[in-house]
């Protein structure tokens, strides 16, 4: 069911993240420790920004498994950014082809999942049909994330413009519920699994979510300080210096250090506004 990292805040190497940690992302995607099934070995992918460049991320995304990728392997240590997503992809819904890989982009959006959309199959035409011609031609892939985050685009817009935290927070409370709807009048009764990370680069928002109250939602976490920072290769969230911030969301942690992570409650949504504030708001639905 995949493994992601989300980082915002002050500028970090991306090989901080990715290999330098006891349990980096990399590590994840061969033992991750938190599911039964260790590997994430169907393809990965890398988002970040470079606002002063572009406001649009950079996207790259392979199918080959992170841990022996090349390429990945000699571009983490050269990429600096404030804001940085990653994912390791355990596939459910959709081949193994990079147009199924996280994370997604429109516009200056990315956007990557961790789960999936119980009995996906049955309400995909229906979900399908609620999208604008804009949003249903921009689809490219098969999966259930990427169909999620269609609906998604397609609440957003229906709200505002130009949308800020808040209003992405709004639109993915929504989007869930509309998710429990369409399934509901489907007939599906699986549950589904909804581990959502969103930004525009300025502000992230993530959710820890699951349907039913029988089932276990998949582990979600997230680290505030003032930097991020690994040193002769131990690695912790430093909290010294106030005129620095930085904030993880991770679906496991990365490290041991107990102190520097805090469990998502199951079913609330975490934001990380553009002062770097970040609130949790339970689901209504």
């Amino acid at each position: 069911m995949c493994r992601f990292l989300a980082y915002i805040g002050s500028p970090i190497v991306m090989d901080d993240l990715l290999y330098k940690p006891k349990n980096s992302l990399i590590h994840q995607s061969y033992k991750a420790q938190e599911r039964e099934e260790p590997l994430n070995g169907d393809g990965f992918g890398i988002g970040w920004y470079q606002q002063d460049i572009d406001p649009l991320p950079a996207v790259f995304v392979s199918v080959r498994p992170a841990w022996n990728n090349r390429n990945l392997r000699h571009l983490a240590p050269k990429i600096r950014s404030d804001c940085i997503f990653a994912h390791v992809r355990a596939a459910s819904s959709g081949g193994v082809t990079a147009v199924n890989c996280h994370p997604f982009n429109y516009g200056n959006l990315m956007f990557m999942h961790n789960g999936e959309i119980g009995g996906f199959a049955r309400i995909k035409r229906a979900l399908r049909h609620r999208l604008s011609d804009e949003i249903y031609a921009s689809l490219t892939g098969e999966t259930d994330s990427e169909h999620f985050f269609a609906l998604f685009l397609n609440n957003l817009q229906r709200q505002t413009i130009e949308p800020d935290c808040q209003d992405v927070v709004s639109a993915l409370e929504t989007t869930i519920a509309e998710v429990q709807e369409i399934s509901f009048e489907q007939g599906v009764d699986e549950p589904s699994l909804l581990n959502i990370a969103l930004t525009n680069g300025k502000f992230l928002v993530a959710s820890r979510y699951v349907s039913s109250p029988e089932v276990e939602a998949n582990t979600l976490y997230h680290s505030s300080g003032s930097r991020y920072e690994c040193l002769d290769g131990v690695c912790h969230m430093v909290k010294t210096d106030p005129s620095e911030h930085a904030v993880l969301v991770v679906s496991e942690k990365l490290t041991d250090f107990q102190e520097d992570w805090h469990e998502v409650p199951v079913n609330h949504i975490i934001s990380v506004d553009e002062t770097l504030r970040v609130a949790t708001k339970a689901i209504s639905c």
